[in-house]
């Protein structure tokens, strides 16, 4: 019974550390596509910040749908991942 409960705790660190890397990542990305954009409009920090922050919140999403929709390691929709 030892090993199910390793197993369980290292596939959801696994699930953990994929969606981590994938929120901020579309943080990090969409963070600096709101500062290209707001550069020319001149707009505010402020603004790429809630930018990147809108992104990363909806990368959340997927990535909890993921989880939900299929018991994986993975934060991806795609199936096999």
């Amino acid at each position: 019974m030892a090993a199910l409960s390793e197993t369980v705790i290292k596939t959801a660190g696994t699930y953990a550390r994929d969606l981590l890397e994938r929120v901020l990542a579309t943080f990090l990305q969409s963070f600096l596509a709101g500062i290209v954009v707001t550069q020319p409009l001149d707009g505010s920090m402020w603004h790429a910040a809630a930018i990147g922050g809108g992104g990363a919140v909806l990368s959340l999403a997927k990535g909890l749908v993921a989880r939900w929709r299929d018991v994986t390691n993975s934060a991806s929709l795609a199936r096999g991942v």
